[in-house]
């Protein structure tokens, strides 16, 4: 069973993913393939600087993911030209890692409504929370500032649009043994 996990940025949808690994899912997590894709030699990494510069390169030639990360949010047509060099080779990565894998397989990918990704997926799961709360967690725990978590999550869906997408939408709005208690709920009903 191919399971979507979804939800925006500091939703607490990594969490859930991690709950379910330790229950027995096999986990692939859509921020790690986008990191394997932009490795040194890569051909993504190519892509990247030849569309952004080695401005974004470390002396050592890996990704400077903060310095991508200000060109590249910086604006719409940025954001959407990263988006264009990265989601394909993320997704071809993602089908591949899903062949020969059996039970429970949860695909944690935060952009699914932007990047409508080609996976047969059996059912989707999004993770919902107020805004003011993710941008809590994001300052509190990644150690963003207030602008760049907003920018971040503006630049993502929004929860009603994940939501439409979702089979099932776990609000995490609530304590973590709450949160714990509903990935749960939510993993036993995929057997």
């Amino acid at each position: 069973m191919l399971i979507a996990l979804t939800g925006g940025i500091g939703s607490g949808k990594t969490t859930v993913a991690s709950r379910w690994a330790a229950l027995g899912a096999h986990e692939i997590d859509a921020d790690v393939l986008a990191r394997e894709v932009v490795e040194p030699g890569t051909e993504g990494l190519a892509a990247v600087v030849a569309r952004f510069g080695g401005q974004v390169l470390e002396p050592d030639g890996s990704l400077n993911r903060s310095a991508l990360a200000s060109v590249a949010f910086a604006s719409e047509e940025s954001r959407k030209d990263l988006e264009a060099l990265l989601h394909p080779r993320i997704q071809t990565l993602a089908a591949e890692r899903v062949v020969g894998l059996e039970g429970v397989i949860v695909y944690a990918i935060p952009l699914l409504t932007e990047t409508n990704s080609k996976l047969d997926f059996d059912r989707i799961v999004t993770v919902s929370c107020d805004e003011n709360v993710r941008i809590d967690r994001l300052v509190t725990l990644r150690g963003m500032n207030k602008e760049e978590a907003m920018q971040r999550i503006a630049a993502q869906a929004t929860d009603s649009e994940r939501e439409a997408r979702a089979d099932t939408v776990i609000d995490s709005n609530c304590p973590m043994d709450e949160l714990l208690a509903k990935a749960d709920e939510v993993f036993a009903s995929f057997s």
